[in-house]
């Protein structure tokens, strides 16, 4: 058993001491910063990580707790789980929310006593470098993460700028200051996971560490780079190739014996490095990794070129407070902190992927130099079209969201297979999921004003993906109107997600003024009619032959099948360009809303989507744990039933989101669960991207102003607003009543003021008028 020490009056700076448990609020009584809990979705399903990164950051410094075979890593898919008590180390990469995972690059831990070079086992941490950890002895908050490490005997602080993680570490006086560096933990680990790695000793001042590692994991052949340099110089090192069976043979000191390893190359690489007594002075180490070279990350060091590692912190903490400044939240807790976090996760991803020079690996794994812009990859667009593209583009300034399009058309441009990308990190395609959903990124960012990319490279990139054959069968939407089951599996999902990414082609091409494309967009944009089965009430998956697929359970869902990642009672509302076509196919607006509640009222056995573990956050059968469910409460809009809408979010919103660790119904994919409540809580969503309009739902907090990056302001205030009081009685935009259902982009732009008073019980008239009901494609009949 490890000896549990109490902490000194050397112990964490700032907040550690009075942390107490996780979540505890930390940063600066009154600022946002104090207002987020980063520990929100470190259990349940959530998979975010609790440690140190900056808004859309290239490092994600974490801790992490397990790196289990792939297999069995579902759980740790951020490397941090919070039902665990030991930490593996501490590694420089990681996804936030991802329901598939990689990363996990360069882990280093601190350690004293006994040298220890295997991780040991989660049961029996003491058995390796692992080490067991209290909560109570742990805080975080945006930019800064912090714990003590019992076994290891050190107190370990954790920052970040955008390339570069620092570490601080405080030993406990006596002690041997050693740290361990293990280039074989990986997250979703499987044996044969790393390809190649070096590392190599750089005799300047015995203080800097360079090398690399290939790995085949999510992206085939990702090549990671990396320099670290330390405050204090080395004692002794050795560095070891695991793979030969290298036996430890104690420390050499560095420098003074010509015959020592100073390089090692191979595929399973160690580094044991000795810095002696320290007495009270902390260890303070830098990390900085790049996709181009060593020369490129020991070049991204000098972004951070001091070791004052309290102002580092700051740094770090007023670059949050300002990337959350976008919005101003006043609410009653827990609900401030429940967006404000909202807020945060959606603040990670894209995530810069440049060197300080401005050279980036690309799709075509080469070399490229960004020229005007700053490259960035990890596009989880599957998930983030929906509402996190369109929040950003609310919140975030228009040459963020220039980059976000130039990096995706740069990404086409080197790409293999000319299209853009599907689901990207590290500047790789993984190929995950469906859809050419980079498409209505960008369609939405040109309708909504943003420029600084070209919108003729753009259209020409977005229509080069819609039109590749070998892609997801679409050269069989293509030749059918639909994608045939019996030629390409999921394919009713497939068909009606190509069918709105035609749409939001049409609307580009519209607006540029082509309108042969948009004819030609606008057109198979209605190709979801050919897979809707009027008959049935749902979305099927249709034969090459023309028949629908039978037997047919709209319960049904499995991997490869009819439908991806959902079943018919999930994907069978998706076409959010024409939901009056919908309505119309349902019979009309009793039709859709006898529809909608039954995929919330439906009473289900427990265990009928138990087998797929994405299907989670379940109320019936609306699943808001994943991504198709997400617009579904705001279809009663477009029959004419905006009540409804009102009463199905208090619901989503009650039972769906915490402020705690398991406080996501299911993984946060890149931000887009978050960024549903951002957008929820503020009273309105954006149900079809690229339409330039929000539907309207209701407020959840008292007041909300957008500080737009035009410099003018928008508020939504609410009055009247409690838990027995979860319907809208009236609206008013800048002090004139407001009959219909949603609100327009531009009005928002505008500045001014959205008042919503709210009742206890439905006004059922207003929205009811079909003038009143959002945009769709065809008209309401």
């Amino acid at each position: 058993m490890g000896k549990r020490i109490s902490l000194t009056a050397m112990s964490l700076a700032a907040g550690l001491l009075c942390a107490g448990l996780a979540g505890a609020a930390p940063g600066p009584a009154g600022s946002r910063v104090a207002e987020v809990n980063v520990f929100v979705g470190t259990g349940g399903d959530g998979h975010t990580f609790p440690g140190a990164t900056r808004p859309f950051g290239m490092i994600q410094l974490s801790p992490d707790t397990q790196v289990r075979h792939f297999r069995q890593s579902y759980p740790w898919a951020a490397g941090y789980r919070y039902e665990d008590d030991s930490i593996l180390g501490f590694s420089h990469t990681h996804f936030s929310g991802a329901g598939h995972s990689d990363l996990g690059d360069v882990l280093l831990m601190p350690t004293s006593g006994e040298l220890k070079l295997e991780p040991g086992y989660p049961e029996r941490p003491f058995s390796g470098y692992r080490s067991r950890f209290s909560h109570k002895d742990e805080h975080a908050e945006p930019g800064y993460y912090a714990v003590k490490l019992l076994d290891n005997e050190v107190e370990v602080e954790l920052t970040a700028s955008e390339r570069v993680g620092l570490h601080r570490y405080r030993f406990k006086p006596g002690a041997e200051a050693r740290v361990v560096l293990d280039l074989r933990s990986s997250i979703y680990d499987w044996a044969g996971k790393n390809l190649w790695s070096r590392l190599r000793l750089r005799l300047r001042g015995h203080d800097t560490l360079t090398g690399m590692r290939e790995t085949r994991g999510w992206a085939p052949g990702r090549q990671l780079y990396f320099a670290i340099r330390f405050s204090r110089p080395l004692q002794a090192h050795q560095l070891l190739n695991r793979e030969e069976g290298v036996e430890y043979k104690g420390f050499a000191s560095p420098g003074k014996n010509p015959s020592e390893k100073v390089l090692v190359e191979g595929k399973a690489l160690e580094a044991a490095l000795d810095f002696g007594k320290l007495g009270d002075t902390p260890l303070l180490v830098k990390v900085a990794v790049s996709a181009v070279s060593e020369d490129g990350a020991l070049a991204n060091l000098d972004e951070m070129p001091g070791w004052d590692f309290d102002q580092e912190r700051s740094k770090a903490s007023a670059a949050w407070e300002q990337a959350l400044g976008a919005v101003d939240i006043e609410a009653p807790q827990p609900m401030k902190r429940m967006v404000y976090t909202s807020l945060y996760h959606s603040l990670l991803a894209p995530s810069l992927f440049m060197d300080r020079d401005g050279r980036y690996r690309g799709p075509d794994n080469q070399v490229h130099q960004a020229d005007g812009f700053r490259f960035h990859s990890t596009f989880s667009l599957w998930d983030t079209y929906r509402a996190l593209h369109p929040l950003l583009t609310l919140i975030q300034p228009e040459q963020r969201n220039a980059d976000f399009v130039r990096s995706l058309i740069a990404s086409q441009q080197a790409s293999p297979y000319g299209i853009l990308p599907v689901w990207q990190f590290a500047g790789l395609e993984t190929w995950c999921m469906i859809g050419y959903h980079a498409v209505p990124v960008i369609a939405d960012a040109y309708m909504k004003g943003i420029r600084g990319f070209d919108p003729e490279q753009a259209l020409r990139a977005m229509t080069a993906s819609a039109e590749y054959g070998p892609y997801g069968g679409l050269q069989y939407y293509m030749q059918y109107g639909y994608v045939p089951i019996d030629l390409e599996p999921e394919a009713a999902s497939k068909t009606v997600e190509y069918a709105f990414d035609d749409w939001t082609i049409a609307r580009m091409a519209e607006k540029m003024g082509k309108q042969d494309v948009a004819a030609r967009y606008y057109k198979r944009a209605q190709n979801w009619r050919h897979v809707f089965d009027p008959k049935t009430g749902f979305v099927r998956a249709r034969k090459s032959t023309g028949e629908f697929r039978t037997p047919f359970d709209p319960v049904q869902s499995n991997f490869g099948s009819d439908y991806t990642e959902g079943s018919a009672w999930q994907y069978s509302w998706y076409m959010p360009h024409d939901n009056a076509g919908l309505v119309k196919f349902l019979g009309g607006d009793a039709g859709l809303q006898a529809k909608i509640d039954q995929v919330f009222d439906a009473r289900i056995d427990a265990n009928v989507y138990a087998h797929m573990e994405d299907i989670s956050g379940l109320i019936g059968h609306y699943a808001h744990g994943n991504e198709p469910s997400h617009h579904v409460a705001y279809l009663y809009n477009y029959a004419g039933a905006p009540w409804k809408t009102q009463g199905r979010l208090a619901q989503i919103v009650a039972s769906q989101y915490k402020d705690a660790p398991d406080g996501l119904a299911g993984n946060d994919d890149l931000g887009q669960t978050s960024a549903w409540l951002a957008f929820t809580a503020m009273g309105f969503y954006p149900v079809a991207p690229a339409s330039n309009e929000y539907v309207i739902g209701r407020p959840f907090v008292e007041r909300a102003t957008l500080n737009l990056p035009n410099g003018k302001r928008f508020t939504v205030l609410a009055r009247n607003l409690s838990a027995a009081n979860p319907y809208v009685g009236s609206v008013s935009l800048n002090g004139q009543a407001l009959a219909r259902s949603y609100l327009r982009h531009e009005e928002i732009l505008a500045g001014g003021e959205l008042v919503f008073t709210m009742q206890a019980t439905p006004n059922t008239a207003w929205g009811k008028d079909k003038r009143a009901r959002p945009y769709t494609q065809t008209a309401y009949q």
